[in-house]
C-alpha cells in the first residue's frame, strides 16, 4: 500500500515517475539475467495479449524495400491464428499445417513448402490448447536472410533461449512470467533501423517505442509489469532458468509416463518427440463423457482446470512454472484411484 515510502501503492503512482521507471528498469533488467538475453537484444513491454503482435510484426517487419511476404509454420490453434491475421497484410505462405494428424506431429521440414523471397519465418514454440513443442526446430530449412519470428507465450522461461537464432520473440507474460494484460518483446535492436509500414498503429510501434521515455509511448501495464518483477525475481532466487527446466521436465516426466502405462485409459496423442512440458492434453476412455466425469471428481478433491479446451474437448493438465511437482503427485494418484473405480 505504500511503496518504499512514497505514500502510494503501485497501482496509484504515475507511470511516468522515478518511482514506477524504478520498477520497470528492474523488471526488463531482471529478466535480462533470468533469461541470458544478450546487449544485441532489447526487451519491450507492451498492453495486451501475443494475439496483438501477430499484426504487429507485419507492420513493423514489412516496410517499404522489403519483401511483402512471410512463412509459417502452422501447429496448432496459436499458429493459425498468426497466419490468419498476417494474411490481411502480406502474402503469408502456410509451409505446413499439422491439423489433418489432429495436431499430434507434423510432416517432415523436407516437405514444407517455404516461400524464398520472404521477409521472416514464423513458428509458435508451444501450442497450449494441442499441447504440441518443438523442442529441436529444423533451423536448416530457413531461407538465408530471412527473420526468425517465434511465438514463446506459453513456454518462455521454462527453458534456454539460443538468442543468436531468433530476431524477435514475443511473449504473453500470463503463463509464467505474471499476470494477464502485459506481453513482452524481445528483439534484435538492428529491426529498430527497419522502416515500419506507413500504416502501423501507434501502439504496436516498435521504433516509437524503443524511442520513447523508458521505451513507453503510451501507458504501460504498471500493476502487471510490478507483479511480473516480482515473480521473476522469485525465480532468480529459486535458481534461474536451469532450475525451471529441471522442473518442467519432472512434471511433465511424471504425467506423461502414467499415461502412456494406464493401458489406454488415459491417451495423449501427440508423438513423443512433440510433447508439451508445459501443457497434457489427454483423453479419458476417448469418451467426452467420461472427460466430463473426471474433471467434475477431480474439483471435488481439489484439482481445477482440468478441462481441454472447448475447441478441442478431452482434459488437459497445465504445468507452469507456478505449478509444483506435490501438484502433479496429486494428480496421478487421482488418475490411478478413478481409473480404477471405472475400468
Amino acid at each position: 500500500m505504500d511503496w518504499h515510502g512514497e505514500g502510494i501503492s503501485v497501482m496509484e503512482m504515475s507511470h511516468r515517475s522515478k518511482a514506477f521507471a524504478s520498477i520497470a528498469e528492474k523488471t526488463r533488467d531482471d529478466l535480462r539475467k533470468l533469461m541470458e538475453v544478450p546487449e544485441t537484444h532489447e526487451i519491450m513491454f507492451f498492453q495486451g495479449g501475443a494475439c496483438q503482435q501477430f499484426s504487429a510484426m507485419c507492420q513493423n517487419l514489412l516496410g517499404e524495400g522489403f519483401p511483402q511476404g512471410a512463412n509459417y509454420v502452422t501447429t496448432g490453434t496459436w499458429s493459425e491464428g498468426a497466419v490468419k491475421e498476417a494474411k490481411k497484410f502480406c502474402d503469408a505462405k502456410e509451409v505446413t499445417n499439422n491439423k489433418g494428424t489432429k495436431y499430434s506431429t507434423v510432416a517432415p521440414h523436407t516437405e514444407w513448402d517455404i516461400k524464398p523471397d520472404a521477409s521472416y519465418f514464423h513458428f509458435c514454440q508451444n501450442e497450449t490448447i494441442q499441447g504440441f513443442e518443438f523442442h529441436d526446430f529444423p533451423w536448416e530449412v530457413i531461407p538465408e536472410g530471412q527473420l526468425v519470428c517465434c511465438d514463446m507465450s506459453s513456454n518462455f522461461a521454462s527453458r534456454e533461449v539460443d538468442w543468436a537464432k531468433f530476431d524477435l520473440v514475443y511473449v504473453g507474460a500470463q503463463k509464467n512470467i505474471g499476470p494477464a494484460g502485459l506481453t513482452i518483446v524481445i528483439l534484435k535492436k538492428a529491426l529498430f533501423d527497419r522502416p515500419a509500414r506507413k500504416d502501423v498503429v501507434l501502439t504496436s510501434h516498435y521504433q516509437l517505442f524503443s524511442k520513447a521515455a523508458n521505451m513507453f509511448q503510451n501507458t504501460p501495464s504498471c500493476w502487471a509489469i510490478y507483479m511480473a518483477g516480482l515473480n521473476i525475481a522469485y525465480m532468480l532466487e529459486q535458481g534461474g532458468l536451469a532450475k525451471m527446466k529441471e522442473r518442467a521436465i519432472e512434471r511433465s516426466t511424471m504425467l506423461y509416463d502414467y499415461i502412456d502405462s494406464s493401458e489406454g485409459f488415459y491417451v495423449n496423442v501427440v508423438e513423443k518427440q512433440y510433447r508439451s512440458r508445459m501443457n497434457v492434453p489427454f483423453l479419458v476412455k476417448d469418451s467426452d463423457d467420461m472427460a466430463k466425469k473426471f474433471v467434475a471428481e477431480a474439483r471435488e478433491n481439489g484439482l481445477i482446470e482440468l478441462s481441454g479446451h472447448r475447441s478441442v474437448g478431452g482434459c488437459r493438465a497445465s504445468l507452469y512454472n507456478a505449478m509444483t511437482v506435490e501438484g502433479v503427485i496429486a494428480l496421478v494418484e487421482f488418475m490411478k484411484g478413478f481409473k480404477e473405480r471405472n475400468m
